[in-house]
């Protein structure tokens, strides 16, 4: 597994009235193979996940995967570690499945006719099989985020951020991404409020109040949510 450190970091954004604490100082070794992060709306957990790829930057303090500094080699970071949006609109950018699955194998495939075959293959291996020509905007919810966890892991990541992946989708395909998600062979950083799935991870965080109020065990940090929230 990846090793995800983030050393007295804080976040803060500025405000009319000066600056404001999304996430207090936070000193975290990640070396689990999956964790959640769960808590309320607005605790700080989505922002938390999105510092391990720099899409929020720390206001103070280091975030490290791998010993990597995300300030100073974010691009090489970002080859390591993919991100998943809640809303796959976010990231299905091209106007076909293959397309898309094709623009994140650029890099390892230099030609066109490469990349469109090396496309297909990743379709059928995420069960889109046949869905090469499908618009992105004609898909279901499932096969959106299928899609888009498709052309993410394409580029073969070794940390995957998945900020909510399943709150969008119904509870069939809740399950059928859950499942693939914790199948995965990747370290997997899961933000979620399905508590059900945070459970089934090796590791729980607890985001209260932008800092860690609960860390361990996943039936203990679930429990205690359960009972506070």
């Amino acid at each position: 597994m990846s090793e995800i450190r983030l050393a007295q970091v804080t976040v803060s954004v500025p405000t009319g009235e000066g600056h404001r604490r999304i996430l207090d100082e936070t000193t975290l070794d990640l070396t689990e193979h999956r964790i959640a992060l769960i808590g309320p709306n607005g605790s700080g957990k989505s922002t938390l996940a999105r510092l391990v790829n720099g899409l929020v930057p720390a206001t103070t303090g280091r975030v490290l995967v791998d010993g990597l500094d995300v300030a100073r080699a974010g691009r090489e970071v970002r080859r390591r570690v993919g991100f998943v949006f809640t809303d796959p609109a976010a990231q299905l950018v091209m106007p076909t499945a293959r397309e898309d699955v094709a623009l994140s194998l650029r890099r390892a495939h230099p030609t066109k006719a490469e990349r469109l075959a090396a496309a297909e293959r990743v379709l059928a291996d995420f069960g889109l099989g046949g869905f090469g020509e499908r618009s992105v905007h004609g898909l279901s919810g499932g096969e959106g985020q299928l899609l888009a966890l498709a052309g993410v892991l394409a580029t073969a990541p070794s940390v995957l951020v998945a900020d909510e992946p399943t709150t969008l989708l119904d509870l069939g395909n809740s399950r059928r991404i859950g499942d693939l998600l914790l199948g995965l062979p990747q370290q997997l950083v899961l933000v979620t409020h399905d508590l059900e799935l945070a459970a089934r991870c090796d590791r729980v965080l607890l985001v209260r109040g932008g800092r860690i109020e609960r860390d361990g065990d996943p039936a203990e940090v679930v429990g205690h949510y359960r009972a506070t929230a």
